[in-house]
């Protein structure tokens, strides 16, 4: 099967494909022609992922799915939450995010966040939606060179590692994305 990731983040394209693990064919943005920024309207994680797929499936017709992901820091009140990738500003620069998130964190001990991905899936028009949330703590300082986004600040519950210091097979095991896209997975295979 074809299907399309509503994505031009290569990270996010290599880690989806090695969660499929070659059972579907992933076609990028980039792959059916798609050079335009993806609309991002919503105040909701849900919403921001199906405005994407939408406009995907209603532009290029062809099968879809996207994500929107969050990290939701309780301290902050769920910030940065839908604005993640944007939390420094709109360069989406993941370095000034994770400085901006610790400065804002400060001395705090109150460290609790989850990750939160939603898949929005628009296949022969019929919309599905599959959640996936990690919990875990915001460390002081980065630990890791691996992933990307928050992942060298982000250690979830009950291991010693952060993200980035885990290797792809770890973090898919047990990440929120991970657990989405099992949830997806698991759809198309019942489909």
């Amino acid at each position: 099967m074809t299907i399309c990731f509503a994505t031009n983040n290569p990270n996010k394209l290599r880690e989806i494909r090695q969660l499929l693990g070659g059972q579907f064919d992933i076609k990028s943005l980039k792959d059916i022609g798609c050079q335009e920024e993806l609309p991002e309207t919503g105040d909701t994680l849900e919403a921001n992922s199906l405005e994407k797929a939408q406009y995907v499936f209603d532009h290029y017709g062809v099968d879809c799915f996207a994500d929107d992901t969050g990290l939701e820091v309780a301290y902050l009140d769920g910030a940065p939450g839908v604005y993640s990738a944007r939390y420094a500003g709109p360069d989406r620069n993941n370095q000034s995010n994770i400085s901006l998130l610790l400065k804002n964190l400060g001395e705090v001990d109150h460290r609790f966040a989850q990750f939160k991905t939603i898949v929005t899936l628009i296949r022969g028009g019929e919309v599905e939606q599959f959640s996936g949330v990690v919990g875990g703590e915001i460390t002081r300082e980065l630990q890791g060179e691996d992933g990307f986004g928050y992942d060298p600040v982000f250690r979830p519950t009950g291991y010693q590692n952060t993200f980035a210091e885990m290797s792809a097979d770890e973090k898919n095991a047990i990440s929120h994305r991970g657990l989405a896209i099992a949830k997806l997975v698991n759809f198309l295979k019942s489909h």
